[in-house]
């Protein structure tokens, strides 16, 4: 059995050490491996924006009018932001409909 004693300690490694360079998370449509995506009905909305805060990937957007609007390329489909919208305005549905 190794001793971690003979690991480097975190502050001595180099900025970005066996992490992908930065920004990098844009690169990677996330969003193809959902089976179920969310729909809004946006005019039983409220615009309380719960959805955004509760969403875990970061990928609801408030429109210019501040109706929210998912990134279905990086949504992948946990159905929180359904779960937690109080007014019910958002339905997920299968992928393919």
């Amino acid at each position: 059995m190794s001793s971690s004693s003979n690991l480097p300690k975190w502050t001595e490694l180099p900025p970005g050490a066996d992490v992908l360079e930065p920004g990098s998370a844009a690169n990677y449509k996330t969003g193809l491996w959902r089976s179920e995506r969310p729909v809004w009905r946006h005019e039983q909305c409220v615009k309380c924006a719960v959805c955004v805060i509760f969403c875990p990937e970061g990928c609801i957007d408030l429109r210019a009018d501040g109706a929210p609007e998912g990134d279905l390329e990086y949504c992948k489909g946990c159905g929180i932001c359904a779960r937690e919208c109080f007014t019910g305005c958002i339905t997920m549905v299968m992928e393919q409909e």
